[in-house]
């Protein structure tokens, strides 16, 4: 009864602090979004309308982006005020070791990790595809129907195709060759070249198509020519560097990867984009034992804050450095994704580990 007791005292502690540093953290981070955002919706002339839409549903996606965060500041917060206020004391004085105080974060922390990543999959998802495509079109111009993606290749079964350009949503490439391979691999059947040519339900059809046979190097030019290829240019929109592989959920991700690995893509970036989603979910865990491990060192409030921001920046710098390393292909792309709360869930854990070792005096 009192192990309940002190975990819904607890619970509903924290969940104040929380929500207090999460109401201050993304009305700051939207604040400095609309001063520097605004002028450039007031040159498109977009009304009231659209500008709040804009920042309401993009509210979602700050909120899951600093969530880790705001969870670090509530813990220590918390943690501390109860140092102050002698709460820590008694609680040892009545037998409530700090090992049993930490079993009540970390399995708080794994409660908050999951609805992170729900959070983030679904509303996050959508508000991020929602306010880009507010961006792109609306205010940028950038309609999606006429992105451009240059210099692709891939395989659809004995061929290899190549292309100078490709409208992904307007169905249509340009500068295409094609080269047809014997089944075995071994030799070069014919080469097929177009200036143009459209995409359609598995096949291609080439406009002022040329081929050439290289075993007798005899050239022919056809006016049109269909191909029996299966591959939609349209899956390889994901690879658009100015679209961001986290705007897809986990699922659909996880399908554009298989999609891509079979037609001979390179997937190692989007691999660690579909890890990094999981890990930057479960850095909460992360979080958690970082500020009971600091508190373990110091109880004083100012100085924790202090140390918290300097060890959120820290995390995220180890993160990025992770992605960057996974998506270049110099690491596992789960290791890379992951590397963040590996090295700081080791450094908070041996900090925990070494307070509860018997010799130690517990703080």
């Amino acid at each position: 009864m009192f192990a309940r007791t002190l975990h819904t005292y607890l619970l509903r502690q924290n969940l104040f602090y929380l929500m207090t540093c999460l109401g201050v953290g993304a009305g700051l981070y939207l604040m400095t979004d609309i001063f520097d955002r605004l002028d450039d919706f007031i040159e498109a002339g977009l009304g009231f309308s659209t500008v709040a839409l804009y920042f309401t549903v993009k509210l979602p996606l700050i909120i899951s982006q600093i969530l880790p965060a705001v969870f670090l500041l509530s813990v220590v917060a918390q943690l501390c005020l109860m140092a102050r206020h002698r709460e820590l004391l008694a609680l040892r004085a009545g037998g409530i070791s700090f090992g049993r105080l930490s079993s009540f974060y970390i399995a708080y922390a794994l409660a908050w990790c999951v609805i992170q990543l729900v959070f983030s999959q679904f509303v996050g998802v959508y508000g991020q595809q929602t306010s880009s495509h507010i961006w792109s079109e609306q205010v940028r111009g950038n309609i999606a129907e006429n992105t451009v993606l240059r210099n692709l290749w891939f395989k659809d079964g004995d061929h290899i195709v190549e292309m100078e350009r490709a409208y992904p949503l307007r169905h249509e490439a340009e500068g295409v060759t094609i080269y047809e391979l014997a089944p075995d691999r071994g030799s070069m059947v014919r080469v097929y070249s177009a200036q143009r040519a459209e995409v359609r339900q598995g096949h291609w059809l080439l406009h002022e198509a040329r081929v050439l046979d290289p075993q007798t190097f005899s050239k022919e030019t056809r006016p049109e020519l269909e191909l029996a290829l299966s591959q939609d240019i349209a899956t390889f929109l994901v690879i658009d560097p100015d679209t961001d592989p986290a705007q897809l959920p986990l699922r659909q991700l996880s399908q554009v990867i298989d999609r891509l690995e079979v037609s001979g893509s390179n997937v190692e970036g989007l691999r660690t984009a579909w890890h990094s989603k999981w890990a930057y979910a479960f850095s909460i865990l992360t979080m958690s034992i970082l500020a009971m491990a600091m508190v373990t060192i110091f109880e004083n409030i100012y100085l924790n804050i202090g140390l918290s921001l300097v060890l959120t920046f820290a995390y995220y710098a180890v993160f990025m450095i992770g992605q960057t390393l996974g998506q270049g292909g110099l690491m596992h792309p789960a290791i890379g994704a992951w590397l963040g709360n590996i090295v700081f869930c080791l450094l908070g854990g041996a900090r925990l580990a070494w307070c509860a070792l018997p010799t130690r005096k517990e703080h």
